[in-house]
């Protein structure tokens, strides 16, 4: 068997290709971002040929700077960022607009038409999700309903809708040459149009949303032996590799974490944050905002569960200090910035661009920066974008003890923002637990290459998956508990001044 397992990463602001030994460590990666399409206030678009076009091209580059090969590859591992919506023909591969991205709000007045009438109510019960813009079938809507043709096109069969694991492994697969047309559980189970316990899609759903069913790609399982078909030789790769694993990107990040006990849980701090707790077999359904999705499955295993708390801006509040503010120059500097001051001077940032997800789901949010004073300098409001990375984590955390009756020992982390060695440190006081970082703190890759690798005998087990796990650094809560609630208190006032800011029908 080759010596090495392949992972495309394809995410909200870039996308790579990593390669893994055995034993779990890199040996090889190339990484490009993508364009953030912003047409007006609340959208967001990817280009999707730009996203296939960088994703041939890290996959080429990676491979050769490592001086490696496609016959060097066991298997290839999809993970993506989730909820991202794509349309396309069949016939050409032409998207028919751009990828509608998962922080998109456009469709917030569809998600509040659902709960009005009684819908949200099947779709949680059925699918596990509260009605929000943040998932695809909204979007999937919107472009049927907006874009001239498609409708048409999609009850003929000629438009296939699929996030963007579906639309890479189509083109991997052959595109219009009989590319395959598949998601995975974890990717579906993030539309609103599946249900948790047949794992399929749901027509009542469907009819919800006014969604043809063709339209639609196969579910398989996380892991899957022959599910996904091997990529071509004509392709990036230049040669047949079996895809054999596909995961949103949050469940990859729980299975590159091994998070596969009941009651362990990661959090991964990338553009937003998302926070799983495995549940085991059992469907867990929140009452307190959370969200229940599939974990992953192992071929023909049960599926596994999750309760998720999915935050829309964390990282994405330093991109927004460095881009759009001109507060920093790069994300690096958060921190140093952050750390010349001991503490916010009183200020609170909501970064609620987009609403707010987990707990609250309140699209009618938007962002805020409260307790500013003649004292505050751009120190302060640094530490503040750090210090709401960590408390919207710890209002995910205070939602999963109601929800599960799990209190945390340790927190998993991962993702870039853990690189930020003063964000985890805030992280750790505000939780009052312990923060815990992998040596490989880009799990996301990992869980692809993991549930690819299993899929054909590289790894025999979840067994073997934890001994390749070790820690890099652990940060200890240095707070009071006095220091902690008094934070948290302020957190939460600051987040009702972000309330009702935009009208919603």
């Amino acid at each position: 068997m080759p010596d090495f397992v392949g992972a495309v990463d394809q995410g909200t602001s870039s996308t790579r290709f990593m390669i893994f030994d055995h034993a779990g460590r890199e040996v090889g990666r190339h990484q490009l971002e993508h364009e953030q399409i912003l047409p007006r206030a609340g959208w967001v678009e990817h280009d999707p040929a730009e996203i296939w076009q960088r994703t041939t091209t890290v996959i080429e580059t990676a491979l050769r700077e490592a001086g490696l090969r496609a016959s060097d590859l066991a298997a290839l591992g999809i993970t993506n960022q989730r909820e991202t919506a794509v349309v396309w023909d069949r016939h050409t591969g032409r998207p028919y607009y751009n990828a509608i991205v998962w922080q998109d709000t456009r469709t917030d007045r569809i998600a509040a038409a659902l709960d009005r009438d009684g819908r949200g109510d099947v779709i949680r019960r059925t699918a596990g999700l509260p009605p929000a813009t943040y998932f695809s079938a909204g979007k999937v809507q919107w472009i049927l309903e907006n874009v001239d043709g498609v409708r048409a096109a999609a009850e003929r069969g000629d438009a296939l809708f699929g996030n963007t694991d579906s639309w890479l492994v189509w083109h991997l697969t052959g595109g219009p040459d009989g590319g395959r047309h598949v998601t995975d559980v974890t990717n579906a189970s993030r539309t609103m149009l599946m249900n948790l316990e047949t794992l399929d899609w749901d027509d009542e759903l469907l009819g919800f949303f006014g969604i043809p069913r063709r339209m639609l790609p196969q579910i398989r399982p996380s892991s899957d032996p022959g599910g996904y078909g091997a990529t071509r030789a004509s392709g990036p790769l230049g040669g047949e590799v079996p895809i054999t694993g596909a995961l949103g990107d949050q469940q990859a990040a729980t299975v590159g974490q091994v998070c596969f006990a009941v009651g362990e849980a990661k959090n991964t701090y990338g553009t937003g944050n998302f926070m799983l707790l495995n549940t085991g077999t059992e469907l867990v359904r929140s009452e307190h905002g959370l969200l229940t999705t599939v974990c992953y499955q192992l071929g023909d295993a049960a599926p596994v569960y999750a309760l998720e708390g999915s935050i829309a801006v964390t990282g994405a509040a330093v991109q927004w200090l460095r881009d759009q503010m001109h507060v920093i120059d790069t994300a690096a500097q958060s921190e140093e910035l952050a750390a010349t001051v001991p503490d916010t001077g009183g200020v609170c940032f909501v970064p609620a661009f987009s609403g707010l997800f987990a707990p609250y789901w309140r699209s009618d949010a938007r962002g805020a920066v409260v307790g500013l004073s003649r004292f505050t300098t751009d120190a302060h409001l640094a530490r503040a974008t750090l210090e709401a990375i960590c408390y919207q984590s710890r209002d995910v955390v205070e939602a999963m003890a109601q929800d599960s009756g799990v209190t945390l020992d340790v927190l998993k982390v991962d993702g870039g923002v853990t690189a930020n060695d003063l964000c985890m440190q805030i992280q750790a006081d505000v939780l009052g637990v312990a923060v815990s970082r992998p040596v490989v703190a880009e799990t996301t890759a990992l869980g692809a290459a993991y549930a690819a690798g299993l899929a054909v005998g590289f790894w025999k087990s979840t067994d073997e998956l934890r001994e390749n796990w070790s820690e890099s650094q652990r940060w200890q809560p240095q707070w009071s508990a006095q220091q902690r609630e008094d934070g948290y208190r302020r957190w939460k006032k600051a987040v009702q001044r972000t309330l009702d800011w935009v009208d919603v029908d």
